[in-house]
């Protein structure tokens, strides 16, 4: 996103927030946000807005999803958590850390093989597409498959196109889909597989293809209030749910959640 268009949508948001959006009351304290990693910009954004429109502070802390569950089960002081995938937000609900009635499915995203700028690459994604081939000797940028959302998804639709096994080996797992991003920005690695709103947001890198939507399970992000969570996360939360955000949300690329077929 451009800055004059980041500026524009904030300025409306900080508006839709004063002109009625929540009550601009101060809060009893500081609202934690633990959210995935490529919630970033577009978090950041809202949480600012809502500070300067309502006195109140939403302090973000961002990792994998995985990561940040964990912490959660851990006792670690969040009032909101924003996964990336179901599956960390279930594990939390089956240990009863977050309140069951405030889980809703908030955004979609979509997966994609992106470049370094500097060095693009020409390559169609399709079943046994020549993935291993345009590596050659280098590696493939993607959060970790075994415990993030992001690399969980990659795993899943190189599967599903039949060429996991010819690139298995030749991997560059990151922390979290942010770090894949930076592998891939910096000319570390010739491609990537990170969420389209990551490769909004990095001019140092460029879309190469994205991923049919029916090669991995729909990337969902669920949010829910933590079961210790402070009152005041309850207006929080709408304002995530609310229009104005969701302007925000889409300027990013983000997406409505898709079902499973």
């Amino acid at each position: 996103m451009t800055t004059l268009r980041r500026h524009f949508l904030f300025a409306l948001l900080a508006a839709g927030i004063a002109a009625g959006a929540l009550p601009a009351a101060a809060q009893d304290r500081t609202i934690t946000v633990f959210a995935a990693a490529s919630m970033k910009n577009a978090l950041d954004d809202i949480n600012a807005a809502f500070l300067k429109a309502t006195g109140t502070k939403v302090v973000a802390s961002y990792a994998a999803s995985s990561a940040l569950a964990k912490q959660i089960e851990q006792a670690a002081p969040a009032d909101i958590f924003l996964s990336a995938d179901l599956d960390w937000m279930d594990y939390l609900a089956e240990r009863r850390l977050i309140r069951a009635e405030s889980r809703v499915n908030l955004l979609g995203n979509r997966l994609v093989l992106v470049a370094p700028k500097s060095k693009p690459v020409t390559l169609k994604i399709a079943p046994g597409f020549g993935l291993a081939a345009a590596l050659g000797r280098d590696r493939l940028a993607l959060a970790n498959p075994d415990v993030t959302p992001a690399g969980k998804y990659a795993r899943a639709a190189l599967t599903s196109l039949g060429v996991w096994d010819s690139v298995a080996t030749k991997l560059a797992p990151a922390e979290n889909v942010r770090g894949a991003l930076v592998l891939v920005s910096r000319g570390e690695a010739p491609l990537g597989i990170v969420y389209r709103t990551d490769a909004n947001a990095d001019p140092g890198v460029v879309i190469v293809d994205t991923f049919p939507e029916t090669s991995h399970p729909p990337i969902v992000y669920p949010i829910a209030i933590t079961s210790n969570a402070s009152p005041s996360a309850v207006k929080v939360l709408e304002f995530l749910k609310s229009d104005a955000a969701r302007k925000v949300f889409d300027a990013e690329g983000f997406t409505a959640p898709r079902r499973e077929p």
